[in-house]
């Protein structure tokens, strides 16, 4: 199997199924080189932030109505590796826990897998919340809450497609929560949707909540045989005899041949 194609199903890399001891996450051997660009990537436009001649550069890479106000298409794909937070430990904690996560969704999804994944979640999760949000500003003069696209933004959408990931790569897993309570793997694409619903009740921020939830669901359908992988790879082919259609007419009107109609000939090009 070409290992930038995901393994589907199975019981992941918990053995039998059951707790991951020792967290069971991360896979082993060496990091790859674009797991360590992206967490340093996050942690140096975090620090980015916190001085005044700096802070523009995080500012121009975060999510922003400046998309289709004024070009900042760029955006669309900096915002998940813009690192948004407080000083302080749990931020520390958290990049802990999202290398380990992102180390083994990388892995099991190869680099060509992994990257294909980011653009047809993240880019489209943007666009939803950018389209809820100047649907908002047409229709009441302006944006639900105070700080759209907060709950979405930086490294919180890229948690959301990672947890996703991988719960939906090892949907047999069972993680002990605190070495404790057993939780699969699938409920934690649930706990993902529920916290950005939770977020939303405190910031009603309704377009990084949207954003949030097309991300989850476009990464499951992703990495679900018969979801989205597969209508794009549908849509290719579809694209690719289109063209070749088109081609052979061209060929057709420019060479003089005639197409002979009717059964298994209908196809097939003479002089």
């Amino acid at each position: 199997m070409s290992p930038s194609r995901p393994t589907y199903g199975g019981r992941g890399p918990f053995g039998g199924g059951g707790g991951f001891g020792g967290f069971g996450i991360g896979g082993g051997g060496p990091t790859p080189p674009d797991v360590i660009a992206i967490l340093a990537a996050i942690f140096v436009t975090f620090t980015l932030q916190f001085f005044a001649i700096t802070r523009i550069v995080p500012a121009l890479l975060a999510l922003s109505p400046a998309v289709w106000r004024y070009g900042f298409v760029w955006q669309l794909a900096t915002y998940p590796f813009v690192g948004v937070s407080g000083p302080s430990f749990w931020f520390v904690l958290g990049l802990v826990f999202l290398f380990l996560f992102l180390k083994d969704v990388f892995q099991r999804l190869g680099r060509r897998g992994f990257w294909q994944l980011m653009a047809w979640t993240c880019i489209p999760a943007a666009l939803a919340a950018l389209l809820v949000d100047g649907l908002a500003r047409l229709v009441l003069g302006g944006s639900f809450g105070p700080a759209p696209f907060g709950i979405m933004q930086g490294q919180w959408t890229l948690w959301a497609v990672v947890i996703t990931a991988w719960a939906a790569l090892n949907r047999e897993g069972t993680i002990l929560f605190m070495f404790v309570v057993p939780i699969r793997a699938l409920w934690f694409v649930a706990l993902t949707l529920v916290l950005a619903f939770i977020g939303f009740l405190a910031s009603k921020d309704l377009a990084g909540m949207v954003g949030i939830f097309t991300a989850v669901g476009l990464t499951y359908s992703f990495l679900t045989p018969g979801g989205l992988r597969r209508l794009r790879h549908e849509s290719w082919l579809r694209l690719q005899s289109w063209w070749m259609r088109r081609r052979m007419d061209r060929l057709r009107r420019k060479r003089g041949f005639t197409v002979v109609p009717g059964g298994e000939d209908r196809d097939r090009w003479l002089n």
